[in-house]
């Protein structure tokens, strides 16, 4: 199998570089392409991919291309590409691209296009991503294996139907930059109470990481979790209170939505 990638920013590069390192592809079986082509030369001097010239060397020598442009280049890398009069049931096509439905891209590669939509998020680049992609009607067993481990290589992921994937987008597509807030907002926080704003941002950082692991290693409810951490009468409820009356958890629900609309029109807009 040859890999082809295109767009090679953070997302893309962290996909490959990450399934590069979990030994699913080899560096040399990659072809990278970009219209900035700083971003390919790196790549290539740093991770030993192939850079390729151009659009149709990608489509022309990969049995499976990772679509990593911005959405709105998608339309048209997918209108160059159904120039090139490539038989699109021999390429896999796995588009990152938010909002863009797998009808849409099957309607620029003909229908029976062999698409995976996926949406994975920015943790992938330190290996902690959380992915789930839809498969596409002609998308075989052998294309969700091989879907599954290069999103896995980075991270967790989970197949999810196609309905769906506009509140992926607004969760954990959106979701760690709610968190980075959340994380200043802590730290912030310290700082207003005295603490040095190195050891504030050390301390909430970390606490973070420790909160987040906990819930991933007991398996226990959040809400469950919280209430051991809370005394009567004590510090933490206290703080619990201000976080309700200030309406913490209302918000952060409205964050997941209002990310979850603006995807769902991303891909209207694109119909």
């Amino acid at each position: 199998m040859k890999l082809g990638l295109i767009g090679c920013g953070r997302m893309g590069r962290a996909l490959v570089i990450g399934a590069i390192e979990a030994q699913e592809i080899k560096a040399e079986e990659v072809a990278a392409y970009d219209i900035e082509t700083r971003a390919v030369e790196a790549l290539v001097a740093e991770h030993g991919v192939a850079g390729a010239d151009s659009l149709r060397q990608v489509v022309e020598t990969c049995d499976t291309i990772l679509l990593c442009t911005k959405p709105g280049e998608v339309d048209g890398v997918l209108r160059e590409i159904a120039t090139f009069g490539t038989d699109p049931n021999r390429i896999l096509l796995i588009s990152v691209a938010a909002g863009v439905t797998i009808s849409s891209i099957e309607n620029f590669i003909f229908n029976h296009a062999r698409v995976v939509r996926a949406m994975p998020n920015t943790p992938a680049l330190v290996g902690k991503g959380a992915a789930a992609f839809t498969p596409g009607t002609n998308a075989t067993a052998q294309d969700v294996a091989f879907v599954s481990r290069l999103f896995g290589a980075v991270g967790k992921v989970v197949e999810v139907p196609e309905s769906l994937m506009d509140a992926v987008t607004g969760l954990s597509g959106s979701g760690p930059a709610f968190v980075y807030v959340l994380i200043e907002a802590l730290a912030d926080g310290g700082v207003s109470s005295g603490l040095p704003r190195d050891k504030a941002m050390e301390l909430a950082v970390q606490t973070i990481i420790g909160a987040a692991t906990m819930v991933h290693e007991t398996n226990l409810h959040p809400a469950l979790l919280k209430d051991m951490v809370c005394s009567p009468g004590g510090t933490t409820i206290a703080g619990i209170s201000a976080l309700e009356e200030h309406g913490f958890r209302n918000a952060a629900i409205k964050a997941v939505r209002a990310a979850t609309e603006r995807s769902i029109m991303l891909g209207q807009a694109k119909s």
